[in-house]
């Protein structure tokens, strides 16, 4: 442990001396169609595309996300057996962004964890190029790409619009809250989307390889699922995207996943740096490293998955509203049949001052699921448990950007799980309490 923090210094201290260093270098000209990491990144969605940016040489931007959190949460359950919380300070997260603009129109971006809840080494989350631009002569391919935007790696795939405002390791200045939904639709995979985009209007397609990583191996069958062939993941999204006025604003996208036969889908549980609520709801004996996802619910939909999400955005003058339904269902390789999963979320969220640096938002987020083979107590034989579990979430955040770079957020939450077996040790849970950030990002 104190040769991977030694390293984590080493490695940290290696990345601001190259930022310092190539400080003016990046600043000669921006890199081009980058979603900016500070304050000015609020509420963009998939990145800009500006086809009149110039390039002059290869340029490089590093840029950075830190987050230290306070956390004052405490925990019960029915059947007790929960581990000891007391308020303090968590685990600081630390990204390194580094972003090249290799050519006219091409850009490449790498990302790493260099401090993470789950690993305490650091590491890489993932990469990719994106073409606004081809490196072909001909009007065909410079028509082509006047709305097309091709981006191909083993990177954060554009699945609904939550994923746009979600904490991600130490980079949380995008979200108004101090964690993210109850089901985190969150991973990385390799593969290529196309976006085109046509005035308000938009669509994607794209294909991954359906898991988090590379994977040869052959898959194993069960006495419940004999498929071996591993299919790739497919996932589509429209929308429509309007200035209405100077002071409103709509967007409403649709997204669909799906995959059919995986060696280890992660849709819901690919964040692997951690919830940003530390041991909660967890038994005794648990560690921050191994239970990371503390607060969330994974439905387990490791083998097949088919998944639809709805976000509406409306921004009026200083006012937010930005509403998520999805729907999933889908299983693993030791079931049967397929279960299926609801999430309702809705964040209100007021921004004010001047430059709109202090905010106050609400959120109120709802999960209703059915778990994976859970046997009824006292039943003989056991039986499948069949009900639903409800798990709900209500939270209350305020913020100030001290600047542009430096975020200072405070969140009250209150989560109860609902009609879980009595076998379950969350059965009759709930967390309640705050969490203070200090945060970070450039």
């Amino acid at each position: 442990m104190k040769t991977r923090l030694l390293s984590n210094l080493k490695f940290g201290a290696a990345a601001l001396l190259a930022v310092a260093a190539s400080n003016t270098f990046a600043q000669e000209t921006e890199v081009a169609n980058l979603r900016p990491y500070d304050k000015s990144g609020i509420n963009v969605f998939e990145a800009p595309k500006e086809n009149d940016a110039v390039f002059n040489k290869l340029k490089v931007r590093f840029g950075a996300g830190f987050t230290q959190s306070f956390q004052g949460l405490k925990h019960e359950n029915k059947a007790g057996g929960l581990y000891k919380v007391s308020p303090g300070f968590n685990t600081a997260n630390a990204n390194l962004f580094m972003d090249v603009q290799l050519a006219d129109g091409i850009r490449l971006n790498l990302t790493s964890y260099l401090s993470s809840r789950h690993h305490n080494e650091t590491w890489v989350k993932g990469g990719y190029i994106q073409f606004d631009k081809l490196p072909f002569k001909g009007q065909f391919w410079s028509d082509l790409m006047k709305n097309t935007t091709i981006k191909v790696g083993h990177m954060e795939i554009n699945y609904g619009d939550q994923h746009f405002r979600r904490s991600d390791g130490g980079h949380t200045l995008y979200n108004p809250f101090a964690e993210n939904y109850i089901v985190d639709a969150f991973t990385t995979e390799i593969g290529g989307e196309i976006l085109y985009r046509k005035g308000d209007f938009f669509g994607q397609i794209a294909v991954t390889n359906g898991m988090i990583k590379g994977n040869v191996d052959s898959l194993i069958a069960t006495p419940q699922d004999k498929n071996i062939h591993k299919s790739p993941a497919i996932h589509l999204k429209a929308g429509f995207d309007k200035q209405l006025t100077d002071d409103l604003r709509l967007r409403l996208a649709a997204s669909y996943y799906t995959n059919k036969s995986s060696g280890g889908q992660t849709l819901y549980a690919g964040d692997r740096t951690g919830s940003n609520y530390f041991m909660v709801m967890e038994k005794l004996g648990s560690t921050a490293a191994a239970q990371f996802s503390s607060g969330r619910l994974n439905p387990g939909f490791s083998k097949k998955v088919d998944a639809f999400q709805l976000n509406g955005f409306v921004k009026a003058k200083g006012l937010e509203l930005f509403g998520t339904y999805e729907a999933a269902q889908g299983r693993s390789k030791t079931e049967v049949d397929e279960r299926k999963l609801s999430q309702y979320a809705l964040d209100v969220v007021y921004r004010f001052g001047s430059k709109e640096n202090l905010f106050v938002g609400a959120r109120y987020n709802v999960v209703t699921a059915k778990l994976a083979n859970v046997a009824a107590v006292g039943a003989t034989p056991a039986i499948v448990y069949n009900d639903d579990i409800e798990v709900n979430r209500i939270a209350f955040g305020a913020g100030w950007f001290i600047t542009d770079n430096v975020l200072l957020k405070g969140e009250y939450v209150k989560q109860q799980y609902k009609k879980f077996p009595t076998a379950d040790y969350r059965n009759g849970g709930e967390f309640s309490g705050y969490v203070i950030q200090a945060v970070v990002g450039f």
